[in-house]
């Protein structure tokens, strides 16, 4: 038994089909299935169920793989701890982050690693919260960056940043003239268009509408962000989105209206998270402090909230509106 072996078990257990599991590993579809069915005469049992359609594990297949992967993800750490003996900066760091976050965040951030960590290449995977959990535990990821509160023992947690949200509406929506004044008890009663299930931010804006009062759209569920934008902007609802969705580089959509809310507004607080268990725990900590170094800027809500045009001003004091 070697570690090739085991990778092509984790490659089948992964694809369920040999082909693409050889594709994976880039060795030949013969290859791949001969050294499976050496592995299988090595340990004298069946690990796949072979089917004209799809491949199968046998249920000992299925945990040998499972323990195999974890194997191939400690030969993985030591080879990273080797690599970051000799260079502490250098390797490799995949992070996990979740969709409406990523595109928003990263434009900010990335310059911020690069001057920090010149050779370290740091691969990207876009997921939702729970699959990026899920990648986490299995040892695909190195780290995520996700909304708080998680529940998940088995992880180390560094805060950090708090992200508020702001109200967007339509121009012609009767809260576009709360600009700055907007509470909570100012949604009650409203419906707010919200994105599909396994979105964070969907649960966010729910624990939101709960806390003032509001409830969700019927019979409309967004994919993305930008869905909702345009929705907005064509006077269909009203939701809430995240300060960084709407800052540069993000080009702003005509007739959208965005207010700020008054005082402490809705807001999600964001971490970097790993394994307690992580070699890379000491470089990660020092990651994660490249992350808290964004714009002070980027999260300032004001900023981002839609001025308020002097036609929609009230008169100044004492003086007469003329006709």
């Amino acid at each position: 038994m070697n570690l090739r072996d085991l990778q092509y078990l984790v490659a089948l257990a992964e694809h369920r089909h040999f082909g693409r599991a050889a594709e994976a590993c880039f060795v030949s579809q013969p290859t791949l299935s001969t050294q499976i069915k050496k592995l299988e005469d090595e340990l004298g049992v069946p690990l796949v169920e072979r089917t004209p359609r799809k491949v199968l594990l046998t249920e000992v297949g299925r945990d040998i793989a499972i323990r195999a992967r974890d194997v191939l993800n400690q030969i993985e750490h030591i080879r990273g701890v080797a690599r970051r003996t000799l260079d502490p900066e250098s390797g490799t760091v995949r992070l996990g982050i979740f969709p409406t976050l990523g595109p928003y965040l990263l434009p900010h951030a990335l310059p911020l690693v690069r001057a920090a960590f010149p050779r370290l290449e740091l691969l990207l995977v876009e997921e939702k919260t729970e699959a990026v959990l899920r990648l986490l535990r299995e040892g695909r990821l190195d780290a995520g960056i996700l909304a708080l509160p998680l529940h998940e023992d088995s992880l180390h947690s560094e805060f950090l940043f708090e992200e508020p949200f702001l109200l967007a509406v339509s121009e012609q929506h009767p809260l576009a003239h709360k600009q700055g004044q907007l509470k909570l008890a100012d949604l009650t009663n409203q419906n707010l268009l919200l994105l599909e299930d396994g979105h964070c931010l969907r649960d966010q804006a729910l624990e939101v509408c709960h806390m003032a009062g509001a409830g969700e759209r019927s019979g409309f569920r967004a994919t993305s962000l930008e869905t909702l934008r345009q929705m907005v902007a064509a006077n269909v609802g009203i939701t809430l989105l995240p300060v960084t969705a709407v800052k540069p580089p993000v080009a702003p959509v005509q007739g959208l209206h965005l207010i700020e809310f008054k005082g402490h507004p809705p807001s999600r607080r964001i971490a970097m998270v790993w394994r307690k268990s992580s070699a890379m725990n000491v470089f990660l900590k020092r990651l994660a402090e490249v992350f808290r170094q964004l714009p002070t800027d980027l999260l300032d809500a004001r900023q981002a909230a839609t001025p308020v045009s002097e036609k929609k001003m009230a008169p100044a004091s004492g003086g007469v509106a003329r006709r």
